[in-house]
């Protein structure tokens, strides 16, 4: 497995799950929340940073990013971390981040350390990396955006939902790669706001295969229409 200044690809690949720029209102002194998320082809999104991230213990697949992880990923992924001056993260992720990152020292660890961190938790949450809130309710998220620049979320797809549903969600980046699974937890499920999104940028390719698009949290709701003749 390649390894990341000194660290486990599959640490910086639990980083780049997925960035949300937490909703501005359209004002310049709020915030913005970006999500990042690394999905396949066909939306999956589950463990692809180890076999330890998996909670159930019946995904097979766990670590199927580092297959595709080259240097110039590894580039874009630190000058995204580095965008940030908040986490905002959902109980199952900041589990896995507080395990993973409190001893870090290289480039992404040290973003993750000094900025400050929420936790969206209606449990009590182990409180041990420094520097972190726990936010009892998705509704304090507007609280947040009002204190900080960039608050980015990576993994936490059940916080995405609650996002999306408040629409204070500003942009995805998404990491998209070459493989079908046919298994585990989607990013996008049954249930998912319906939302239009605004393609940034033209699409970067990496030379390991991945994909990146970015895209911004439209108005309005998805439009219908006839693709048939006439119609």
């Amino acid at each position: 497995m390649p390894r990341i200044s000194g660290r486990a690809v599959s640490k910086t690949a639990a980083a780049t799950r997925r960035t949300v720029n937490i909703k501005s209102n359209q004002r310049r002194n709020r915030g913005r929340n970006s999500r990042q998320h690394v999905l396949h082809v066909d939306g999956v999104i589950e463990a692809n940073g180890g076999p330890d991230e998996d909670g159930t213990g019946q995904f097979e697949y766990g670590g199927w990013q580092a297959a595709f992880w080259d240097e110039q990923s590894e580039r874009q992924v630190k000058a995204d971390v580095k965008e940030s001056d908040a986490l905002l993260l959902g109980r199952r992720t900041y589990d896995i981040f507080r395990k993973a990152w409190p001893s870090a020292t290289d480039e992404i660890g040290e973003v993750f350390n000094s900025v400050p961190k929420y936790v969206v938790s209606r449990g009590e949450p182990e409180m041990s990396w420094i520097g972190t809130t726990h936010l009892r309710d998705v509704g304090e998220v507007s609280a947040v955006r009002e204190k900080h620049r960039a608050v980015h979320t990576w993994g936490s797809s059940v916080l995405i939902q609650e996002l999306l549903r408040l629409r204070l969600v500003d942009r995805f980046n998404l990491w998209f790669y070459p493989v079908l699974l046919g298994q585990g937890q989607k990013l996008f499920g049954d249930g998912t706001t319906p939302t239009n999104l605004r393609l940034l940028e033209p699409p970067q390719s990496f030379p390991a295969g991945a994909v990146l698009a970015r895209y911004a949290v439209a108005e309005g709701v998805p439009a219908r229409g006839s693709m048939t003749a006439g119609g």
